[in-house]
């Protein structure tokens, strides 16, 4: 029988006594088959219950339950408490294990933590898709993901990469894996107050790491309006609710960018070419010596094309909603239309 996988969940959380009890029973639940795990909980400036009841929970636990406490004095940091989190669950995972992260308000699918381990079989970080409770009231939220999740297969059909099947968007700390050793190598998540899950995605893609966004991880989190990363999905819903009209990336962008990957991707093993660099360059409107400087400091393809390729020219930039959907579908039709 093989050795079973050391897996540290790690959640920071910051005044959420009322949510715990139902983060605690998900965890409690999860099929644990072949795994190691350990529940790392990061106590950031609680002035709650929060504490009392990780205590009291910890003894009857299925798997071992460490409680961390820290304080910011005050100053409400996502990145800095996810970051303390893991660091936490780095000791168990060690250099070999996976390290996976939610919130303290989310409840991860009964089959998380397998489908977790099947999806890291083929990369280096996954994120999984969100599903939120009671989003069936959030009907404009769930267009603007809907768009996204098609954006993203837009994505791959212009770039595929074998590691991705492109089966949803989703990039938030509610639902993300790592390989201990990929976490390690980007230094964790950044100590920012918001943005760390992104980022931290971005940060694998450039070091050259295989990001994987999987649907079959599922984690159902709350439609709070409160929430305490600024310009995160509680503020989203709260502008949904004012009647704000969302505003999403112009796929025209998207898709000049998707296709500048591809062709990053192509050309990486021909850097050693002047004509290959050149080439490149007047697609991206870059210079040759630019390319090959690039090039010379890149691991794989999957870094070069990351950090290669600018922002698109003429850029859109953010467009509403309704705009953006009409020219992905124009988009998509005209590449059914080239694929027939």
């Amino acid at each position: 029988m093989p050795a079973p996988i050391p897996v540290s969940i790690c959640i920071p959380a910051r005044n959420e006594a009322a949510s715990l009890p139902a983060l605690l029973a998900a965890l409690a639940a999860l099929d644990t088959a072949g795994a190691d795990p350990v529940a790392v909980i990061y106590l950031d400036d609680c002035s709650d219950g929060s504490e009392r009841l990780l205590h009291a929970t910890a003894h009857d636990f299925p798997f071992r339950l460490v409680i961390g406490t820290g304080t910011g004095g005050g100053e409400a940091n996502a990145g800095r408490a996810r970051r303390a989190a893991m660091a936490a669950g780095l000791g168990h995972a060690g250099q070999d294990g996976l390290l996976l992260t939610t919130d303290a308000d989310s409840r991860p699918r009964g089959d998380w933590l397998q489908a977790t381990v099947r999806a890291l079989a083929h990369a280096d970080v996954a994120a999984g898709r969100i599903v939120r409770a009671g989003g069936a009231g959030d009907a404009l939220q769930g267009r603007i993901e809907a768009y996204y999740d098609a954006l993203h297969g837009y994505r791959r059909t212009i770039d595929p990469v074998p590691w991705d099947g492109g089966g949803h968007h989703f990039s938030g700390g509610a639902n993300l894996a790592f390989r201990a050793a990929a976490y390690r190598a980007i230094d964790g998540f950044r100590p920012i107050p918001s943005g760390e899950d992104a980022t931290a995605l971005d940060d694998a893609a450039r070091a050259g790491l295989r990001v994987r966004r999987d649907a079959a991880m599922v984690v159902e989190t709350s439609s709070r309006r409160h929430g305490r990363a600024p310009g995160g999905l509680a503020a989203a819903l709260r502008g949904i609710d004012a009647g704000d009209v969302p505003h999403v990336l112009h796929p025209l962008s998207a898709a000049w960018q998707y296709r500048a990957h591809a062709l990053a991707r192509a050309s990486f093993a021909a850097l050693a070419s002047p004509p290959a660099c050149e080439a490149l360059g007047q697609a991206l409107g870059l210079t040759a010596d630019h390319v090959l400087g690039v090039g010379r400091d890149c691991p794989n393809a999957e870094a070069f094309a990351m950090r290669i390729v600018p922002v698109a020219p003429h850029c859109r930039g953010l467009v509403p909603l309704p705009e953006a959907e009409a020219a992905l579908a124009a988009l998509c039709d005209t590449r059914c239309e080239q694929a027939a």
